[in-house]
């Protein structure tokens, strides 16, 4: 069997944040800022205090079958919710996505090379 790559977002928004922990993360930001966003196995938070409240997260996860994509997504939604309850940061309308990248549509470049190489 081969393995298949999947891209999980888990997206949400920070509720109730202290004084203290919005400066705390405010701190962080750079190390959040979405122009550095990666799909990484631990997952990737990133999030833009400044102008609103929301977070994404992006995980990498890797499955055998179609089916596990499922699970893959119910380990990144937890991860999610372990990262921001450890950290006594309250958050609401956590919801997720996910794609299995061996289903995704090639590009224009990767259809060339696909031509290339028939």
């Amino acid at each position: 069997m081969s393995t298949r790559t999947f891209r999980i977002i888990v997206r949400g928004v920070f509720d109730g944040l202290t004084a203290e922990q919005r400066a705390e993360l405010l701190a962080e930001a750079d190390e959040h800022d979405v122009l550095t966003a990666a799909f990484t196995p631990e997952g990737h938070l990133t999030y833009d205090l400044a102008a609103r409240s929301a977070f994404t997260f992006r995980f990498l996860e890797t499955g055998e079958a179609a089916e596990d994509i499922s699970a893959a997504t119910e380990r990144a939604e937890e991860a999610a919710r372990a990262w921001l309850t450890g950290r006594g940061y309250g958050y609401k309308n956590l919801r997720s996505s996910a794609e299995d990248l061996s289903q995704a549509p090639l590009g224009a470049r990767q259809r060339r090379a696909a031509r290339r190489n028939a």
